[in-house]
């Protein structure tokens, strides 16, 4: 039988806007417990859009916590109440990208850094783009501001995986699974599937 990890205790350390940090007390297995410092992160979406010619919409965006501009597929937080992970998607899309889709999958689901983070980030495959309108009262700033916007042929973006020039994990999970979905059609998990 597994060991049941109780939380006998727990203290939150701080919270912001996005974030917030609390250490767990947790009981281990043989008895004893340790702290675990544990980032609550609110989850977030992904969009890997594939055009017709097999592009994907790519963008450049600046991130301070490392410093550089990385090569990433539109993603948002969910961070409004009640909103479907698929439609936080479809407005995200919108919104960095001025794009639609007809057709939507859900591709992946994952924790990107469970050792320290409970974040879960829904990854999304949009087909059948068309142009958008940005969606009423969402206004560009910060970092979007110098944000750019390029198509890459699939086979050209898994490269830039192997070659490091994309390293934002969604990134590098969604090029990686619409290129599997292109390759071998997986099954895949219907849209409210998360």
């Amino acid at each position: 039988m597994a060991h049941e990890y109780d939380v006998v205790a727990s203290e939150e350390v701080y919270a912001g806007r996005i974030i917030s940090l609390r250490k767990d007390t947790v009981a281990m297995p043989g008895g004893g417990d340790s702290v675990r410092e544990v980032v609550h992160h609110p989850g977030a979406v992904g969009v890997v859009a594939l055009d017709d010619q097999d592009r994907v919409v790519m963008l450049r965006q600046y991130r301070h916590p490392v410093g550089a501009h990385l090569w990433e597929v539109p993603a948002g937080l969910l961070d409004v109440d009640g909103e479907p992970p698929v439609d936080a998607a479809r407005r995200e899309l919108a919104e960095e990208v001025q794009l639609s889709a007809e057709r939507w999958s859900l591709l992946t689901t994952q924790h990107p850094s469970p050792g320290f983070c409970d974040e879960l980030v829904v990854l999304y495959l949009a087909e059948g783009l068309s142009d958008v309108a940005r969606p009423d009262g969402f206004t560009v700033e910060h970092e979007e501001l110098d944000m750019t916007v390029e198509r890459v042929p699939l086979a050209q973006a898994v490269q830039w995986v192997f070659d490091g020039t994309i390293r934002n994990s969604l990134a590098v999970i969604g090029v990686l699974a619409a290129a599997q979905v292109r390759a071998g059609s997986p099954q895949l998990r219907p849209l409210d599937g998360v």
